[in-house]
């Protein structure tokens, strides 16, 4: 079954789980009407991620710029966090944006492989559909999934967007980032709602966030898909930062009360055995 974007009905392709290396990707035609100053910039980036280290001299050379100029778009990839510069040497070298990016582009593309035998393992545990999910923007994307043997049980969702404050699973991952970070994420005090039972409100979405920061996980009920419920627990970083969020989700018609918590145990369990095998 080919995966949707919610509310669209459009299929999702997921991206592969690698690439092939290559040494020179291909260079598209140059456009129209370039802009210099963003082409310096461009080449810049490209420039301190090839090097180790760049002067401000060997930049100017590089664009073929005068050495102010070079200096003052240098200047502004610190500002930005692109680069940052050595006091001493006054060296230039890659920023930690451009380190975030990397890492946080190879993390998505490799941890599938890495979560896939913990999510069967706690399949084997719940007998229910476990998921893996990773944080795009204000939703979540579905990248591994461990289905239930029930016949009545929750499908696959691998290659869907949610919006994350719908899902227990998103409220796990946003339940691990800094108030500023959802400050930023949901400027606006109303929120788009998936079921009649969706969170509406960034007021109440925060209480939310709060609850499952203090409870270690977050709980979906009817928030998503009216019938289908949902424990949930992000595995972090040492530094707290969330690399995957895990849950474990259940048709509500044959969810009694204390299922919750029985759910629960082994989901941090498992939160738990990730972290420890994370690099």
């Amino acid at each position: 079954m080919a995966p949707q974007q919610p509310g669209t009905g459009r299929a999702v392709r997921l991206p592969p789980m690698s690439a092939p290396a290559v040494d020179d990707p291909p260079v598209a035609r140059a456009p129209t009407y370039p802009i210099e100053s963003v082409d310096n910039v461009l080449r810049l980036l490209i420039l301190l991620t090839e090097r180790k280290q760049v002067r401000v001299s060997e930049a100017a050379s590089e664009l073929g710029t005068a050495v102010s100029t070079a200096h003052r778009l240098l200047a502004m990839l610190v500002h930005r966090g692109f680069a940052e510069q050595d006091p001493e040497s006054r060296i230039y070298r890659v920023g930690p944006v451009l380190l975030r990016t990397g890492l946080r582009a190879a993390r998505d593309l490799d941890v599938r492989t890495l979560v896939q035998p913990f999510l069967e393992q706690l399949r084997e545990q719940t007998a229910e559909t476990v998921h893996a999910a990773v944080l795009q923007g204000d939703q979540v994307l579905f990248v591994a999934c461990a289905e239930s043997p029930n016949a009545l049980r929750v499908a696959s969702r691998v290659g869907s967007l949610m919006w994350a404050h719908c899902t227990s699973i998103g409220k796990a991952w946003l339940a691990c980032e800094s108030d500023e970070f959802l400050r930023r994420l949901y400027p606006s005090p109303r929120l788009p709602a998936l079921t009649d039972r969706s969170i509406t409100s960034r007021a109440a979405l925060l209480q939310e966030i709060e609850a499952a920061r203090r409870e270690g996980f977050a709980r979906n009920d009817n928030e998503s898909e009216i019938g289908i419920g949902s424990v949930s627990a992000a595995a972090c970083q040492r530094d707290g930062r969330p690399v995957v969020s895990i849950s474990v989700s259940v048709p509500l018609a044959r969810m009694p009360d204390r299922r919750w918590d029985e759910l629960v145990a082994p989901l941090l369990e498992t939160k738990r055995t990730v972290e420890a095998a994370l690099p």
